[in-house]
């Protein structure tokens, strides 16, 4: 049995000799262990404390067979535990390369090119919360415009959202001039999901009025 595997992974490595695989991840969670897969994910899955020790104890199992076979042992690689070890699975039978989903979207739609002569950028979320801070769209963009700049100045971000949770400090921290939140206008959330154009709409005149406008003067364009 073990030479049959054997057998068949060196046949998967030639038939994938030369190809390169590169994974969106956005966790660093490891295979194994409290901070693993079964661990940090197994419960929201809904399995038991018994359960996630027993699924625990079959990835590790897993993640000593993957390393007698391949050599290498990447169970605490950061991202092998996700998506309940595809992760794993990734980086030590495929040799992929891990990279935070947004970094790899942002570099598919050319949005670094995208911000040259930029004079704001808006970008939104459902809600922010504290899982905007880690690794999330809204955060990317925030950190992505924040490493480019137009002539001398920072391009400003600012956020829309359906609810906004996060303190001034914290958005400022994460980049962001601003977050503007339809509750703010209409603390229904139903008529804020039924009815947000105008609500939109009113936002949209805020931050032309209070971002557009003002960076446009700081920099003299009329």
């Amino acid at each position: 049995m073990a030479e049959a595997a054997s057998l068949d992974l060196s046949a998967l490595r030639r038939r994938l000799d030369g190809v390169e695989f590169v994974v969106a991840c956005d966790v660093d969670n490891p295979l194994t262990g409290p901070n693993g897969a079964a661990a940090v994910y197994g419960p929201q899955k809904g399995a038991t404390a018994e359960q996630v020790a027993e699924l625990d104890v079959a990835l590790t199992r897993w993640a000593d067979l993957v390393a007698l076979e391949t050599g290498r042992d990447l169970r605490d690689a950061p991202g092998a535990g996700a998506a309940g070890g595809v992760g794993f699975a990734a980086l030590a039978l495929l040799n992929a390369d891990l990279r935070p989903g947004i970094e790899l979207v942002l570099e598919l739609v050319g949005f670094h090119e995208q911000l040259a002569g930029a004079d704001l950028v808006i970008t939104g979320e459902g809600a922010l919360d504290e899982q905007t801070l880690h690794g999330k769209a809204v955060a990317g963009i925030a950190t992505a415009a924040r490493a480019a700049r137009s002539g001398a100045a920072t391009i400003p971000v600012v956020a829309v959202c359906g609810v906004n949770r996060l303190e001034p400090e914290q958005l400022h921290a994460a980049g962001l001039r601003a977050a503007y939140a339809l509750t703010d206008l209409e603390p229904d959330v139903q008529k804020c999901i039924a009815e947000p154009e105008p609500l939109l709409e009113r936002i949209g005149e805020r931050i032309a009025v209070e971002h557009l406008t003002m960076t446009r003067s700081e920099r003299g364009i009329a």
